[in-house]
């Protein structure tokens, strides 16, 4: 099993020969560091993988087999932020861990993996205590040395490591007394992206497209789903770790997608992206399993928290637990095996392609400003449509599936105005707002219809254990109330979210 730490550092190096021979200076009371202790030098041999054409390197990753130190194996680095990167472990072997492998698939897919560079390091160590002797930082001076085929090149290197749980302001105290000594902050975020610049090796950039002149329509809206694209692929790993929220940001990656292809039907030809948006509406699908039932659970937790006690009648709480491992697990499974699928690598390389050769229209090469407002207002009609033909209905499952039918409709209309921020500014962002309202209204709502017929199901399954099934009931009719106080609030929400000003902004 793999194992995961949360890495915050921040790398140095010397600006002047002249510092680089006074060395490191002694960080003895800069800000909590009362003592600073020598723990010696190691000798560390890392070989980094990737593919040929370096797919890890182009998007922050490294995936390394390093021997020497006390953490010897593999190690993956994904990028959260800058000077923050989670460190996932494993063990020491020949190849590749399948654990690790899965968690670079998204960007490897069939590409495979293999030595690229090899660093050679000699590091030594010292740890920087606060006055009760806790470790607050872990100080490594490198000397570096890089291979890539003939090539070589080689550095001193500076790195300040924090300990878990200590303030991330330490790093810039311990930059500042650095930067008096004339050592400043690396411009490389890695070994590797120093290596691989000093061997001439950088990675390319991920292709992005060419949605025409800067400005047009088309431009903007290929620059949007190269966005979206890469939030995708950057949140598969996070979803294999079952990080929270992760399902739902890539299922929202996939919607705004397929909401793009649909909205943008003037400027992308729909031969090409129809087939697309038909497999990203399978992918979130498929994702949608899990992180619907996780949604559930949570929901009916904290009805059942917000009961009082003499409401609860058997063990509710167990059973519920139970109905939910049941269910939790098999969607987990589905999860892994819809990343794990050939469909879905298929999935991916369908839309690099498509990022490569955008299969534009005429109206792709029409002004920006004009041609996105059109876009908006379009879908902004549908959506109308849809709330008038729901409001219409009597209460009862037909409106209750025409209610969840508006709540796309406002989905996309959000997410078409969110996608036009950059160029219409603010009327746009109002706009989306205003439809997030609408959304979480219909959203709340059509939660609530999901709920009640989990709740059917439990009361059914505690009647056949020969529990009370009162307490589910009891749920029932709270749900049943909520989603009869959201019909009546969507008439007052709609109409301010229908103001007609809110669309003539966009003009």
């Amino acid at each position: 099993m793999a194992d995961t730490k949360r890495e915050i550092e921040r790398k140095f190096e010397f600006s002047k020969a002249k510092s680089a021979r006074r060395g490191v200076p002694d960080l003895t009371g800069t800000a909590a560091i009362a003592a600073v202790t020598d723990q010696g030098t190691v000798d560390l041999d890392a070989v980094y993988y990737d593919t040929p054409d370096q797919r890890l390197a182009a998007d922050g990753l490294t995936l390394r087999r390093r021997t020497g130190g006390a953490d010897e194996g593999w190690h993956l680095k994904l990028p959260v932020s800058p000077g923050v990167r989670d460190e996932v472990g494993a063990a020491l072997s020949d190849t590749v861990p399948p654990a690790l492998a899965a968690l670079v698939r998204s960007r490897v897919r069939d590409a495979g993996l293999g030595p690229q560079v090899r660093l050679v390091s000699s590091r030594r160590v010292s740890h920087l205590l606060d006055a009760d002797g806790a470790l607050l930082a872990e100080l490594s001076t490198d000397e570096v040395l890089a291979e890539r085929g003939d090539a070589t090149a080689g550095w001193t290197e500076v790195e300040v490591e924090l300990a878990d749980g200590v303030d991330p302001d330490l790093l810039d105290a311990v930059e500042k007394t650095f930067r008096k000594a004339g050592l400043r902050v690396s411009d490389a975020p890695s070994k590797l992206a120093r290596a691989l610049a000093e061997t001439d090796a950088e990675p390319p950039a991920r292709p992005t497209g060419a949605g025409g002149p800067e400005g047009t329509a088309g431009a903007h809206v290929v620059a949007y789903l190269a966005e979206q694209r890469d939030a995708l692929v950057a949140q598969d790993p996070a979803v294999r770790r079952d990080l929270p929220d992760s399902v739902h940001q890539m299922r929202v990656a996939t919607r705004r997608l397929r909401s793009t292809f649909k909205t943008y039907r003037k400027v992308l030809d729909r031969e090409v992206t129809d087939p697309i948006g038909e497999e990203l509406r399978w992918l979130a699908a498929e994702l949608g399993v899990d992180r619907d039932q996780e949604v559930l659970m949570e929901r009916l937790q904290a009805q059942l928290a917000e009961l009082p006690r003499t409401l609860l009648t058997g063990p509710v709480r167990s059973r519920l637990r139970t109905w939910n491992t049941g269910r939790r697990s098999g969607s987990r499974r589905r999860a892994l095996a819809t990343l794990d699928s050939d469909r879905y690598v298929a999935l991916l390389d369908a839309l690099d392609a498509l990022l490569d050769a955008p299969p534009l229209l005429d109206g792709a090469a029409g002004s920006a400003g004009k041609a996105l407002p059109k876009a908006v207002l379009r879908d902004y009609a549908r959506l109308a449509t849809r709330i008038d033909g729901a409001l219409a209905l009597d209460a009862g499952k037909e409106r209750d599936l025409a209610l969840h039918e508006a709540r796309k409709a406002a989905k996309r209309v959000r997410y078409a105005a969110e996608s036009t921020v950059p160029e219409l500014g603010k009327p746009a962002k109002r706009l989306a707002k205003a439809m997030k309202k609408v959304q979480n209204l219909l959203g709340d709502h059509q939660d609530s219809v999901v709920a009640r017929d989990a709740l059917r199901g439990l009361a059914a399954q505690a009647a056949d254990a020969g529990e009370s099934a009162f307490t589910w009931g009891v749920l029932y009719g709270r749900e049943e109330a909520l989603a009869e106080r959201r019909e009546r609030e969507l008439p007052d929400t709609w109409a301010k979210a229908s103001a007609p000003a809110l669309r003539a902004a966009l003009r």
